[in-house]
C-alpha cells in the first residue's frame, strides 16, 4: 500500500504539471549544444540563462541544453569558469536549435569570468553532497612524482578519506571502498588504482569532467551506497590534431586526439606506461634479475555526429598492472572496459541517451620453482568479474522551471571466484569455486522542480531487483553462536536461468533547497540507496585479489539511509565559496568476518560471512577561492564511522578500520606571473584504528599475545600528516608548441606515517616486545615532469 501511494503521488503531482505547462501559451524552446571553440569538444555544465532574471539551465553530460522561453527577443548569456561570456540574440517566434561555441580564456581576474557560473552556484543547485571538478584544476596540484591524479585530487574534498599511503581505493562518509560505484564513460571500473594505490587509472589527458556525489544520489544512480564517481572522458578534438603527453621519471604519457570529419567526428587515444622496471633493472643480481615491476593503461574513444538529432560515441579502456618477483612470483591484474552510447534529439524538449558497455575485472597469481634450471609451476590462481549492461535514460525539459528524468537499468553478471592449481612434482590437484550468475534491474522516475527563484525540489524513486541464478550450486547453513563458523546443512544445485534468491527495494531520493537571499541557501537531502555487490577483504585495504561476490540466498543486500543537512555561501561576484554540510547515515547488512575467516579460493565462504549494522555521521566545511593569482580550497571533516557485529567487540558499536574522526586538507595555488606558479597541499588526519593485544602468554620461551576485552580497533594508529610542494615553469611560447616543467616535492618533511603497526619478539631478549612501524613512504620524493601539446 505504500509503495502505491508512493507511486500515486508522484505521478499526481507530475499530471499537474504536465497540464500546467500545456496551458500556458505563446512560449518556445530553445535548445542545442555548447562546444569549446578550438577542440570541438561539448562543454558540460554551461550555464545558460537570461540576465536580470532567474531563468536558467546548465548543459548536461552531452553539453546539450533545453530552455523555454515566452514568444519574442531575448538576451541569452552562456557562461562557464575559464571561459569568455558569450551573449546572443533569439527573436522567438517558434523553437529554435542553436549550437553555440565558446572561447577559453586564460585570465581569471576578467569579470565575465568570475560570474560565469550563476547557474552552477551551490545556491542556485539543488543538490547536496555533490563535488564537481574540472581537469584544468586538478592540473595545479601537487601530487606524487608530479603527475596528475583523479583520486588523490577527490581525498582533498570533504568526506573523503584513504586508510594510508599505499591503499587501493578511497572511502566516503564512512563507507567502505567497495560501496562507491566509479563509473568511466558509464562503464564500471572494479579496480582503480595502479601500483598498490599510488596512481588511479584514469589518464588525465583523456579526462573532460568529473562529478562526485557523496549522498544526495540522483534516482538514476543505483548499486552502491557510499558514493558514485561519474568520470566522462573527452570525444576528441574534431578541429584539428592535437597530441599532449608528459614524461617524468615514472612513467611517461601520450594523447592523440583528432578529427575524422572536421564538426562532425573525431577520436583520442591516450596511452601510458611506467618504467619501474627499467630504472631498477641494472641493480637486480641473481634470482631477483628477471623482477617486473610495471603498469600500463590505453583509453580509445571515437564519436560520429551522424545528423542534427543523432550522436554516437565508443569508448573503451584496458590496463594492467604487473608485479614479478624473480621467476618465481608473479601477480598481474586489470580492468578493461567497452562502452557505446547514442545521443537522440527527439524533440526540442525530449532528450534520450541510450548506454551499452561491458566491464570485465581480472587477477592472476602464480608461484613457481626453478630447480636445477628447470621451471615447475606450484600453484596458480585465475580470478575475474565481468558484466554486461544496457541503460536508456531520458530526459524532459517540460519548462523553464520543470525537468523530468526517467529511464531503465539492466545488469548482467558473471562471477568467476577462482581456479586453483597447485602442483608436486608430476602430481597436480585443483580447487575450483563454482560461477556465480546474476542479474539487476531497475527503473527510475526523478523531476527537478523550481517554485520561483528561492525554493527548489528534486525528488525522485528507484525501484530495483537483484536475481541470483544458476546455473550454480545453493549452500544452507545453519544458525549458530555468533563469531563461530556455521555449519552446511544441504545444498541444492539449480539450472542455468533458475532462481535462487531475488530481492527487490524501493529506493526514494529527495533534495530541497531554500535560497534565504542573493548570496546563501540552506538545503536538505534524503536518499536511500541499496547495494547488491560486496567486496570480501578482511585485511586492513582492499587489495588486487579481493573476491567480489553477489547478495545471495544467505547474503543480503546492503542497504543505506542517508540525511543531510547543509548552509552554502556564495561570495558577490563569485570570488569565493564557503559551506557547512551536516550528514547522519545508517547502514544494514554489512558484511564482517568471524575470526580467522578464509576467504581464498573456499567455496562455503559465506559460513564465514557475519551481517553487521553501521552508523556514519559527520560536519564537513569547505571554503574555495576560485579568482585572482591566490586560488585553492580548504576542507576539514568532524565525523565517526561505526559498526556493530552480533559476536564481534562483545556486540558493543566498535570503530571502522576507515574511521578518521579529524580530516583536514588545505590546497593553494599562487600564480607568481604568467610563466610560473606554485601550489602546496597539507592533509591531516587521525590516525585509522587498530586491534591490539593488551596481555601475553609465555609458552615455552614465545610469547603468545591476546586481547582480554574481545574489543576490535581498540587502538588508533599515530596521526597522519603530510606536505607536498610543486612548481610549474611555462617553457617558451611557439606556433604550435607548448611545454611546462613540474617540478615536485611530496612529503617535504620525510613524515614516516604508519601504514600499520605490528609487534614482535626482540632477537636478543626473548622477554621483550617491540612494536615496529610499518610506513609505505617515509621519506620524501622529488619528481620532475615536462608535459607538452602540440
Amino acid at each position: 500500500m505504500k509503495t502505491k501511494a508512493v507511486l500515486l503521488a508522484i505521478f499526481t503531482l507530475l499530471l499537474l504539471q504536465v497540464q500546467f505547462v500545456n496551458a500556458q501559451q505563446q512560449r518556445y524552446t530553445v535548445s542545442g549544444y555548447v562546444k569549446d571553440d578550438q577542440s570541438g569538444e561539448t562543454l558540460i555544465g554551461i550555464s545558460i540563462g537570461k540576465p536580470g532574471t532567474s531563468i536558467g539551465t546548465v548543459t548536461n553530460e552531452y553539453g546539450f541544453y533545453s530552455l523555454t522561453l515566452p514568444a519574442g527577443t531575448h538576451e541569452l548569456q552562456y557562461s562557464y569558469m575559464g571561459y569568455t561570456m558569450n551573449k546572443i540574440t533569439v527573436n522567438l517566434t517558434s523553437n529554435k536549435t542553436i549550437d553555440v561555441k565558446m572561447k577559453r580564456t586564460d585570465s581569471q581576474l576578467s569579470e565575465v569570468v568570475i560570474t560565469g557560473k550563476e547557474q552552477q552556484k551551490s545556491i542556485n543547485t539543488i543538490s547536496t553532497s555533490v563535488a564537481k571538478m574540472d581537469i584544468q584544476e586538478l592540473k595545479k596540484l601537487p601530487t606524487l612524482m608530479g603527475e596528475v591524479d583523479v583520486l588523490r585530487a577527490i581525498q582533498t574534498l570533504p568526506g573523503v578519506t584513504t586508510v594510508g599511503e599505499g591503499a587501493s581505493g578511497f572511502n566516503v562518509r564512512g563507507g567502505n571502498s567497495d560501496e562507491n560505484l566509479i563509473l568511466m564513460d558509464e562503464a564500471p571500473v572494479y579496480n582503480s588504482t595502479h601500483l598498490m594505490g599510488f596512481f588511479s587509472v584514469f589518464n588525465p589527458d583523456a579526462v573532460k569532467n568529473i562529478n562526485l556525489y557523496k549522498g544526495s544520489f540522483p534516482a538514476e544512480y543505483g548499486g552502491r551506497t557510499a558514493s558514485v564517481l561519474d568520470i566522462r572522458m573527452k570525444d576528441g578534438n574534431n578541429q584539428k590534431l592535437q597530441l599532449n603527453g608528459g614524461i617524468s621519471n615514472i612513467f611517461s604519457r601520450l594523447s592523440i586526439e583528432a578529427p575524422i570529419q572536421k564538426d562532425k567526428s573525431s577520436f583520442i587515444v591516450a596511452g601510458r606506461r611506467s618504467y619501474i622496471d627499467v630504472l631498477m633493472k641494472p641493480f637486480l643480481k641473481g634470482d631477483m634479475k628477471e623482477s617486473k615491476v610495471y603498469f600500463y593503461d590505453l583509453t580509445a574513444k571515437v564519436n560520429f555526429k551522424l545528423n542534427a538529432k543523432n550522436t554516437l560515441f565508443a569508448s573503451g579502456y584496458f590496463g594492467r598492472d604487473v608485479f614479478g618477483f624473480g621467476k618465481e612470483a608473479n601477480i598481474n591484474w586489470g580492468n578493461t572496459t567497452t562502452s557505446i552510447r547514442w545521443n537522440h534529439v527527439f524533440n526540442s524538449k525530449l532528450f534520450m541517451n541510450l548506454s551499452t558497455y561491458y566491464s570485465k575485472y581480472d587477477y592472476s597469481l602464480k608461484f613457481t620453482s626453478n630447480e636445477e634450471n628447470e621451471e615447475s609451476q606450484l600453484f596458480s590462481w585465475k580470478s575475474n568479474i565481468i558484466n554486461y549492461g544496457v541503460k536508456p535514460s531520458f530526459t524532459w525539459y517540460l519548462n523553464s522551471n520543470s525537468t523530468l528524468h526517467f529511464g531503465v537499468q539492466g545488469i548482467y553478471y558473471t562471477f568467476k571466484p577462482g581456479t586453483g592449481i597447485s602442483a608436486e612434482g608430476e602430481n597436480k590437484s585443483s580447487i575450483v569455486v563454482d560461477n556465480k550468475h546474476a542479474l539487476e534491474s531497475a527503473v527510475y522516475l526523478d523531476h527537478e522542480l523550481k517554485l520561483g527563484d528561492a525554493f527548489g525540489i528534486q525528488y525522485g524513486l528507484r525501484v530495483s531487483g537483484f536475481n541470483f541464478m544458476g546455473e550454480g550450486t545453493a549452500y544452507y547453513y545453519n544458525d549458530t553462536t555468533p563469531n563461530i563458523r556455521r555449519r552446511l546443512v544441504s545444498e541444492k544445485h539449480f539450472g542455468a536461468g533458475e532462481t535462487i534468491k531475488d530481492y527487490y527495494n524501493l529506493e526514494p531520493r529527495v533534495s530541497a533547497k531554500y535560497k534565504l537571499n542573493s548570496t546563501s541557501a540552506i538545503k536538505a537531502s534524503y536518499a536511500r540507496t541499496t547495494q547488491y555487490m560486496h567486496q570480501l577483504s578482511n585485511t586492513a585495504s582492499p587489495t588486487p585479489l579481493d573476491i567480489w561476490t553477489p547478495s545471495s540466498n544467505n547474503v543480503k543486500p546492503q542497504i543505506a539511509d542517508q540525511f543531510a543537512l547543509g548552509y552554502f555561501y556564495n561570495a558577490p561576484g563569485g570570488t569565493f565559496e564557503v559551506s557547512a554540510e551536516a550528514f547522519y547515515k545508517n547502514m544494514d547488512n554489512q558484511l564482517d568476518y568471524i575470526d580467522n575467516a578464509s576467504l581464498e579460493l573456499n567455496k562455503y565462504i559465506e559460513a564465514d560471512l557475519l551481517s553487521s549494522t553501521g552508523r556514519a555521521y559527520g560536519l564537513e566545511l569547505y571554503a574555495k577561492k576560485e579568482a585572482g593569482k591566490t586560488t585553492g580550497w580548504v576542507s576539514y571533516t568532524l565525523s565517526r564511522s561505526e559498526r556493530k557485529t552480533p559476536g564481534i567487540s562483545q556486540g558493543e558499536w566498535f570503530k571502522n578500520r576507515y574511521d578518521r574522526p579529524h580530516n583536514l586538507n588545505v590546497v593553494v595555488t599562487h600564480e607568481l606571473n604568467k610563466k610560473s606558479s606554485v601550489s602546496a597541499n597539507f592533509v591531516y588526519a587521525s590516525g585509522a584504528p587498530s586491534t591490539f593485544a593488551d596481555a601475553r602468554l609465555e609458552y615455552q620461551g614465545w610469547d603468545i599475545p591476546y586481547n582480554t576485552t574481545e574489543k576490535r580497533n581498540n587502538y588508533r594508529l599515530p596521526d597522519f600528516h603530510r606536505l607536498d610542494l610543486s612548481y610549474t615553469l611555462q617553457g617558451k611560447e611557439r606556433k604550435r608548441w607548448h611545454g611546462e616543467w613540474v617540478f615536485s616535492l611530496y612529503n617535504v618533511y620525510a613524515r614516516k606515517n604508519a601504514y600499520s603497526v605490528y609487534f614482535r619478539q626482540n632477537d636478543d631478549d626473548a622477554s621483550k616486545k617491540e612494536a615496529i612501524r610499518l610506513s609505505i613512504i617515509g621519506t620524501i620524493i622529488p619528481g620532475i615532469t615536462y608535459n607538452f601539446k602540440f
